[in-house]
């Protein structure tokens, strides 16, 4: 059996990297459930292992350190299981960050992940080069360190992403100078001052990221957002009446974009957030209108409210304007340290003739 094993993997090594690094997503979009559950970090704390030794494992291979040890007929496979753990955090991100990412600029951000995730450089024997290594793995430790350090303590600021940034950062030069100092063959391949230009210069460019709001607030997330016609709290549940959506349209977005505004109306923006259990967080819906003389958007009202974490269809919660006139309008949820959760958009037009009984009211658990 060990035999066919071994001869089937040297027929198809070229492709095996590529089916290793895909069965990673494959297995998380399967598996994988809530950002806090205990099933979703063990999987990720064990990848993350995964992964260091599996680094360590094929770093050490070129100076035969293996040698007459009982890793030594599976030394070969390292580099399949190093595709298969990075390509697990790398599909694991891709889903999380997903279900908080918006149509905004935080999508760079997840665009990087998508393309460490289908890296045509990644998936052709690129896996050998050290700096690619390294670099992937400070990328893939502090992303880790990002939402699950969230977790534990049940807060999220600014203060905790430099402390997320600098546990990846310290815990990647660790894991370098330790295999520089254990392996010649390490030593021998790279520099050490290009490594640490390389690995500073990702961290740095994270931090850019975060500084310029391009990363999604993971793990907090928008499930629900819309503009409203009213809304109604009552315990246990929210009841909103908006406009459905008509046509082909309705497959993606269940109400309209258009506010038929008429003398008096007031206009409500409803939202359900997803937050870890014990997460507490202010969050703001900043209210803008799009100033055709300016070419800008102008902010008419910031209105901030605490979401409590712990709820599997978020936490629901709404604002709401009076005083609005005609003209494209946004909301956009974020939090307090300005990390865009979602954008609302719709435009206001005047319409006195629209008839109300139309509409539709919902009622959300």
């Amino acid at each position: 059996m060990l035999r066919k094993t071994k001869s089937f993997i040297k027929r198809h090594q070229k492709y095996l990297p590529v089916l290793f690094f895909i069965g990673g997503f494959i297995w998380d979009s399967l598996t994988l459930g809530r950002i806090d559950g205990w099933y979703s970090n063990t999987i990720l704390f064990t990848y993350l292992g995964g992964l260091t030794i599996s680094l360590y494992i094929f770093n050490l291979s070129d100076d035969n350190h293996w040698e007459k040890t009982f890793l030594q007929p599976y030394e070969k496979y390292a580099p399949l299981a190093v595709q298969f753990f990075l390509g697990g955090l790398s599909s694991a991100y891709v889903i999380f960050f997903f279900q908080s990412v918006s149509l905004t600029k935080t999508a760079v951000f997840f665009i990087l992940l998508v393309v460490l995730l289908i890296s045509n450089e990644l998936l052709k024997h690129r896996i050998s080069n050290k700096y690619l290594q390294f670099g992937a793995y400070l990328f893939v430790s502090f992303t880790f360190f990002t939402f699950f350090l969230p977790i534990v303590i049940g807060k999220m600021s600014t203060f905790i992403f430099i402390i997320s940034g600098l546990l990846g950062l310290a815990s990647t030069l660790l894991f370098i100078f330790y295999l520089y100092y254990k392996s010649p063959s390490t030593r021998a391949e790279i520099d050490g001052r290009k490594i640490t230009v390389l690995i500073l210069g990702i961290y740095i460019f994270i931090n850019g990221c975060y500084y310029f709001n391009l990363i999604p607030p993971v793990p907090i997330s928008l499930k629900t957002g819309m503009i409203a016609y009213h809304v109604e709290k009552n315990e246990p549940v929210f009841e909103v009446t908006y406009a459905e959506q008509k046509g082909v349209a309705r497959l993606w977005r269940t109400h309209q974009k258009t506010f038929n505004h008429s003398m008096g109306d007031t206009v409500f923006a409803y939202t359900s957030i997803f937050a870890p259990t014990d997460l507490r967080k202010s969050v703001q819906h900043q209210w803008q209108w799009y100033a055709p003389s300016s070419e800008s958007w102008e902010t008419s009202d910031v209105i901030s409210y605490e979401v409590i974490g712990g709820r599997k269809r978020g936490f629901r919660g709404y604002t709401y304007k009076t005083n609005i006139h005609t003209g494209v309008w946004r909301v956009n949820v974020t939090t307090q340290e300005g990390l865009v959760l979602g954008r609302i958009n719709f435009e206001v037009v005047q319409d006195s003739t629209f008839n109300k009984a139309d509409l539709t009211t919902k009622t959300f658990n």
